[in-house]
């Protein structure tokens, strides 16, 4: 008779009360949704898809006027590139999400966040990091400016701060208009809400805000 008992095979197993409970308990579930079983088993990632290579191609890049040839997985952002391949750290990564404004580098003369590019949409392109604006011995305007101002505390921002600075004096030079902008068909005047509005994708956590402008504004030959 006790043949009979399934609980028989379990040996020393010890069980509660709550265990059998619970396990008949998943056994009805699963019984009484047809093709339950069939459907998580088909929903398991395949060895196949898993272990799949990824998918490389060439890159061609004018990093800070020297051409760099790259074989890079496709699914690589310009930002790990630039620090991963390249060894060029000067470019940060913070939030990797395009919110913070760190990982700034210009290319083709615009800015943008190197985090959500894709390496392999600019085959050819010209970028420039911080490391391209100036060496430590003889700085970009617009880094001996954030240094003169005390544009930064940590620093960890300032890399993209001057990287975008430095476009947004272009943007406004070329007349492109920014969401402040008084008039469309008018050259942009340099003044402290243009800069703040175009500098605002920039964040600083330590709050030199206000030196930043000032940085800008004396780079741009003009008192905000």
């Amino acid at each position: 008779m006790n043949d009979m008992n399934p609980l028989s095979q379990l040996g020393d197993m010890k069980l509660t009360r709550r265990d059998v409970l619970i396990a008949g308990a998943v056994s009805t579930a699963a019984a009484s949704v047809p093709g339950l079983a069939a459907a998580q088993t088909a929903a398991l990632p395949t060895p196949q898809a898993a272990a799949q290579p990824p998918v490389m191609a060439k890159l061609s890049l004018k990093v800070n006027g020297k051409t760099e040839s790259l074989d890079v997985d496709t699914r690589t952002t310009l930002l790990d590139v630039l620090r991963e391949n390249l060894h060029m750290t000067g470019t940060k990564k913070g939030c990797d999400h395009g919110q913070c404004g760190a990982c700034t580098v210009i290319v083709d003369g615009r800015r943008i966040n190197s985090c959500l590019s894709l390496a392999v949409m600019h085959e050819g392109s010209s970028v420039t990091t911080i490391e391209g604006l100036g060496t430590p011995d003889k700085l970009h305007p617009m880094q001996a400016a954030f240094v003169k101002h005390d544009g930064f505390q940590c620093g960890y921002c300032t890399p993209g701060q001057i990287c975008s600075a430095v476009a947004v004096l272009e943007e406004i030079k070329q007349g492109i208009p920014s969401h402040v902008t008084a008039s469309l068909t008018e050259k942009p005047l340099l003044s402290a809400a243009e800069l703040r509005e175009r500098m605002s994708g920039n964040i600083c956590r330590c709050g030199a805000y206000s030196n930043i402008i000032d940085a800008i504004s004396e780079v741009a030959g003009s008192k905000a």
